[in-house]
């Protein structure tokens, strides 16, 4: 084993394009705490079924101030604001760790390019991840309290504008999500003949694969009354016709910029008239928050509009108690029952992004240009729910576009995939005869 191996290397699978705009962020970041050591780590690969790893994602913040993936990777930003990267070298072959090592060696992971490749598609210095202890000995005392929440606090707001590379990324994202919509639309009849939510899954993650690197979260594949599930991931159910399918999901893509859509489907193709009822009360509510989008708008003003349409909505239907006014008082918001969750978030490397900002600087702050976000409204009646009629029991309806905030509103990134109730309809008769 210790002889007779030629030289074995791997390319380095970072965009070209990248390196410039990490440093640019790096620099940024240096800004902010001068004349400190900044210290980010990749994270590690986490063991699956005692067994192989999981597959391996880096810390968000590593991969925005980097663009690389390597496992157990340290960046350290000195005083001067100069980066060294420190990552684990690859096994030379015929030593121990080729062969041996289930988390290092090339036999059992394939190849890794050499540091020195690293260095220069990232545009940072490389050395050996055992020469951390030496290029951290000149930080003098110990770590500040505090210093690591500011650190992570202050990395999240960062993020919050995306720059022009990041927008690109988010783009094809979307689009990718978009086209993985369409292939479940022509899913329909298999999954109806037995293949059910399992199908329907596993045909969304068959393009993520293919034309990114894997889902950006779990997806959300909800028939029948598991669409009032917020965060159905079982995709275990049955799909039948007359039924609505709800499907949350989104390509990350292989620099792991994530979409995060969701689309309400008819399964066979035609909405029922209180379906579309329904329906279109969502996407009301839907364009109420999109009108709000606007730079120096509140961040929870979307929110609220939506909230106002929603709410009007479920006391039309003599569902709420008292008035409207009533209804809407932020100290009560009797409507909640049925709306459950917050309106939309910020989107980015994470699907849920700088969720570590300060209330100040994301949900108790301003819209800006640059900032990314979905829109994401819906009404859930839950099917064991005794206040609502029997026909709205197991009625589950989310509209999420995925948007950008734009010197003058946004720009919808979600743009590809219909909203009306009878575009959803022609869309799907488009796809499923395509």
């Amino acid at each position: 084993m210790s002889s007779g191996w030629a030289p074995l290397s791997a390319p380095v699978d970072v965009p070209a394009e990248l390196a410039p705009w990490a440093q640019k962020r790096r620099a940024r970041l240096a800004e902010r705490f001068p004349g400190e050591h900044l210290v980010v780590h990749a994270g590690e690969p986490l063991v699956r079924s005692n067994d192989q790893t999981y597959p391996f994602r880096p810390s968000s913040d590593y991969l925005w101030l980097t663009g690389d993936a390597t496992p157990g990777s340290v960046l350290v930003l000195d005083p001067e604001g100069q980066a060294t990267l420190y990552a684990p070298p690859p096994a030379p072959p015929g030593t121990r760790d080729f062969w041996a090592s289930r988390t290092g060696g090339a036999l059992w992971n394939g190849a890794q390019p050499p540091l020195a490749a690293v260095s220069e598609a990232l545009g940072i210095p490389v050395r050996p991840l055992a020469d951390l202890p030496a290029g951290l000995a000149a930080r003098a005392g110990g770590n500040v309290a505090g210093a690591d929440r500011e650190l992570a606090a202050t990395l999240s707001e960062l993020r919050l504008l995306k720059d022009g590379w990041e927008l690109e990324q988010l783009q094809l994202a979307v689009d990718a999500t978009t086209r993985g919509f369409a292939d479940v639309v022509r899913a329909l009849p298999a999954a109806v003949a037995g293949g059910g939510e399992r199908l329907l899954e596993t045909t969304f993650y068959a393009r993520a694969r293919q034309e990114g690197g894997d889902v950006g979260y779990h997806s959300i594949v909800g028939a029948g009354e598991h669409a009032t599930v917020l965060h159905w991931m079982r995709n275990d159910g049955p799909v039948r016709d007359g039924q609505l399918l709800l499907l949350d999901a989104g390509v990350e893509t292989r620099t792991f910029y994530t979409a995060d859509v969701t689309r309400v489907l008819p399964v066979n193709g035609r909405f029922t008239p209180l379906q579309r009822d329904v329906y279109e009360l969502v996407r009301a509510a839907n364009d109420a928050a999109l009108a709000a989008v606007r730079p120096g708008a509140a961040f929870r003003d979307f929110h609220w509009a939506a909230m106002r349409v929603l709410a009007e909505g479920v006391h039309g239907l003599g569902l709420l108690p008292g008035s409207l006014d009533e209804a809407l008082d932020p100290e009560r918001q009797l409507y909640r029952r049925w709306t459950l969750c917050g309106s939309g978030h910020m989107l980015g490397i994470d699907v849920h992004d700088c969720a570590r900002s300060r209330a100040a600087e994301y949900v108790d702050g301003t819209l800006r240009a640059g900032e990314v976000l979905t829109v994401e409204p819906g009404l859930y009646f839950q099917p064991n729910d005794e206040l609502v009629p029997p026909e709205l029991r197991g009625l589950g309806m989310r509209i999420e576009e995925d948007l950008v905030v734009t010197e003058d509103g946004y720009a919808m990134l979600s743009s590809g995939l219909p909203r009306t109730a009878a575009d959803v309809e022609s869309w799907m008769q488009a796809v499923a005869t395509s």
